[in-house]
């Protein structure tokens, strides 16, 4: 079945979560209206139905491949990069002095759901190169920007992160590329960096490697690494491309999923050292790579959301068609459209009510990423970069769990036949599988959201966001709506249970920090589901507002509540209870 753009979903979740007219309103937005916003969603959708769309399952199939040290990507591909770059599409969300749109990160990040709804081995593409961008962007040098920026956003040249390595994993304090400064201010590379997402392709001229690595007199750990721009191909004086830099693909990883997308070992200086250029300070990488990489978090986030939708669409379509089992409205002798049983819509819910749960921490993420850059005063702009802080992890880890579980139901919609390839449920599965476990697993993702992120601004933040919600709690038991069920009460026994659960790791990061570490990732579960009700909530109240009877949102957002979120005080229960269970056994007990 061909992708829908879901247009109301996300139109909603924008105005209900993101507050799309209060930041318009504001001059956030400035320039921005309603009708533009729904206006490039509709014609992201459309590129990705018409163009990514029919790529998808022949480019599963017939994948990427090396062949005389040179990378293909599947048929078509080349073509579809070539319309996407025309289109603008690369420019969307990019500073306007090099060439882009200057619009905000949450339309880019819309648009960059639908694009991997449709494609998620295509998408890869412009979501790295766009971490690219903004690492450069933010550090290098105006020489540096200059040559490269305008290539990059207009999509001639893309981007790749280059930071893992065969003994790293990571831990990145591990890696052991090494950099050679030269008399003329460039550095020599070498080393071998694994994983690299389109690491080498034919898709454009020349590819634009951010690449860690250790300079000789570098500190050990974290603190000495520094961050390098490599390209492929050198670039001349006139900006015309000179000769092959000492980069070279040596080979391509064999995966479970996301087979269209080339994941390269890339090996630098071979012969006699790959040029490259300092982005930031000697020493100081991390910190510029980490703009990079929290970029990347969030997009990996949006993912999740976008194998999400699209598995529901696919279960959705094969509910109403398959016939199987009598049900309560069928005919005698005939057979019901298995949507009809209760536990195929429990199922189908589940997969909606999810998707637009991440969806919506996602995009608000994306709004308090904007509002960090362009909110009025420096104390908007320092809360928004706080806030967008604490919900990062949360975007990226619980956004990517719900894709591989929506795409797991999406696949026992589809019975048997979702067992077996043609039906095309399978693919979404195994690509979905990656995305807990790139940019950051997700139990890095939980340590971070319990290490750094609660401790944020002493504690301020996350007891100010965890406010936001069970004010919406109040809002929805004040309303006396009898279509929103328990939806009220549930949320509040969320909050209390987010309330005692962050209260537990406050107090153990300092007296027993493993004891918060062993409940990081329940706790990150605790936090995702309490989120997502809080805007799933917004959204059911606007509706309420509209004169809505039980509507999409309210029956979404009630569901959520009564059959999802009841999980919340257990998953407190696991936080404060069940670290003994887990550090009271001896390493050496787990054995085969």
């Amino acid at each position: 079945m061909t992708y829908q753009v879901p247009v109301d979903d996300i139109m909603r979740a924008l105005k209900t979560a993101v507050d799309l007219d209060g930041l318009i309103a504001d001059g956030v937005y400035a320039g921005l209206d309603e009708d533009t916003v729904r206006a490039v969603i509709e014609e992201a959708g459309k590129f990705g139905s018409e163009v990514l769309d029919p790529l998808n399952w022949n480019g599963d199939r017939e994948g990427s491949r090396l062949k005389d040290g040179v990378v293909y990507t599947p048929s078509g591909w080349k073509e579809a990069y070539r319309q996407f770059a025309e289109g603008g599409w690369s420019a969307l969300p990019c500073p306007e002095e090099y060439g882009g749109q200057g619009l905000p990160g949450v339309l880019s990040m819309a648009a960059c759901e639908i694009w991997n709804a449709t494609n998620l081995s295509f998408g890869l593409c412009p979501l790295l190169t766009q971490g690219a961008i903004d690492a450069l962007h933010a550090d290098g040098s105006d020489e540096l920007k200059a040559i490269y920026l305008p290539k990059m956003v207009s999509g001639e040249w893309t981007g790749t992160m280059n930071l893992t390595e065969p003994q790293a994993g990571s831990d990145l304090a591990a890696i052991r590329s090494k950099a050679v400064k030269q008399p003329d201010g460039t550095y020599r590379i070498f080393g071998t960096k694994i994983f690299i997402t389109y690491g080498d392709h034919e898709l454009t001229d020349n590819i634009v490697h951010m690449v860690l690595a250790r300079l000789p007199d570098a500190p050990v750990g974290t603190r000495g690494i520094s961050l390098f721009l490599v390209p492929k191909r050198l670039v001349n004086s006139d900006g015309s491309l000179g000769a092959r830099n000492d980069v070279v693909c040596a080979g391509l990883e064999h995966k479970l999923g996301i087979h269209a997308s080339p994941t390269c070992v890339m090996k630098f200086g071979e012969a006699d050292g790959a040029v490259g250029y300092l982005v930031g300070q000697e020493n100081r990488g991390l910190n510029t790579m980490f703009i990079m990489m929290n970029a990347a978090r969030l997009a990996v986030g949006i993912q999740g959301v976008a194998v999400a939708e699209r598995a529901t669409q696919r279960a959705v379509v094969y509910a109403k068609d398959r016939k199987q089992g009598r049900t309560a409205t069928s005919k005698p002798g005939e057979m019901g459209a298995i949507v009809e049983h209760a536990d195929i819509r429990r199922t189908l819910l589940t997969m909606k009510s999810l998707t637009q749960a991440a969806r919506s921490i996602c995009l608000v993420t994306a709004r308090e990423i904007d509002v960090a850059h362009r909110g009025a005063t420096d104390e908007i702009r320092k809360a928004a970069a706080n806030k967008a802080a604490l919900l990062t992890p949360i975007a990226k880890a619980f956004s990517t769990d719900i894709g591989c579980e929506v795409a797991s139901m999406g696949v026992q919609i589809h019975g048997g036949m979702g067992f077996v390839e043609e039906t095309g449920a399978a693919q979404y599965y195994r690509d979905a599988r990656i995305l807990p476990i790139y940019e950051g697993t997700n139990g890095i993702q939980a340590i971070d959201l319990v290490m750094r992120k609660l401790p944020l601004d002493g504690g301020t933040v996350v007891t100010a966001y965890i406010g936001e919600i069970a004010n919406t709690a109040m809002e929805v038991k004040a309303s006396n709506r009898p279509e929103f069920g328990r939806m009220g009460e549930r949320l509040s026994e969320a909050v209390d249970a987010l309330v005692a659960a962050t209260g537990f790791m406050a107090q153990n990061l300092q007296n027993s920090p493993e004891s918060a570490l062993a409940g990081a990732t329940p706790y990150l579960r605790l936090f995702g589901l309490a989120a997502g009700q809080h805007y799933l909530a917004r959204a059911a109240l606007a509706e309420s507002r509209d004169g809505g009877d039980g509507g999409n949102a309210i029956a979404l957002a009630r569901f959520f509540a009564e059959n999802l979120l009841v999980a919340a005080p257990g998953l407190a229960e696991t936080v404060i209870g069940g670290a003994e269970a887990i550090l009271g056994v001896d390493p050496d007990r787990i054995s085969v």
